[in-house]
C-alpha cells in the first residue's frame, strides 16, 4: 500500500509542475489563441495634428504598441521599434503607439529625444496611468502589443517587453507581411 501511495503522490507532484511548465511557456503567454481573429477595437487618434481612426490603417500590418514613458521595459524596448518600423514600412506594416502618459510635456520630450520614427498618440484620457483604449484591448499593464492584420483583426498579441528586431521577430513579421 505504502508504494501505491507514493506513485499516486509523486503523480499528482509531476502533473501540478506539468500545468505550471504549460502555463509558463511563452506560446501559451503570447499567443492568445482567445483573441485571434477577433476585429480590433476601433478608436479615435491623432498624429502630427491630424485626427484619424485605427480604421485609417485598414490593409496595413498594424503593430499596436500600448506603451507609456514612465514604464521601463517600454522605454528599452523603443529603440527596437524603431528598427522593426523600418524594416516592415516599405511591405505596407506600421507600428502605431498609444501612450498612456498623462504629462504631454514628457511625452514629447521622450519622442524627441528617444527618436521615435513610428506613429504614435497620446491618450489624453489617461488617468491613474491607465489609458482608456488600451483598457478597451484588455489591457492594464504596459508594454503589451497586438499585431493587427490587413483585414483590421487580431493576429496576435504580445505581452511585455519584446526584442522586436531579433532575427525571431523579423521572421515572425517577415511571414505575416508576405500573407495576402
Amino acid at each position: 500500500m505504502e508504494i501505491g501511495r507514493k506513485i499516486v503522490t509523486w503523480g499528482a507532484v509531476l502533473a501540478a509542475l506539468g500545468v505550471l511548465v504549460l502555463f509558463a511557456m511563452p506560446s501559451y503567454r503570447q499567443g492568445e489563441d482567445s483573441i485571434a481573429g477577433k476585429p480590433a477595437k476601433e478608436f479615435s487618434l491623432e498624429i502630427s495634428g491630424k485626427p484619424g481612426r485605427l480604421s485609417d490603417y485598414k490593409g496595413k500590418i498594424v503593430v499596436l504598441n500600448f506603451w507609456a514613458t514612465w514604464c521601463p521595459p517600454c522605454v528599452e524596448e523603443t529603440p527596437g521599434l524603431n528598427r522593426l518600423q523600418k524594416h516592415i514600412a516599405p511591405r505596407n506594416g506600421v507600428i502605431l503607439g498609444v501612450a498612456a502618459d498623462e504629462d504631454a510635456a514628457a511625452y514629447e520630450r521622450f519622442l524627441r529625444d528617444q527618436g521615435v520614427t513610428f506613429p504614435t498618440y497620446r491618450d489624453p484620457a489617461t488617468k491613474d496611468n491607465h489609458s482608456p483604449i488600451a483598457q478597451t484591448y484588455g489591457t492594464s499593464m504596459y508594454p503589451e502589443t497586438y499585431v493587427i492584420d490587413r483585414n483590421g483583426k487580431i493576429a496576435r498579441k504580445f505581452i511585455g517587453f519584446q526584442q522586436w528586431d531579433s532575427p525571431e521577430m523579423l521572421a515572425y513579421f517577415d511571414a505575416i507581411l508576405g500573407q495576402t
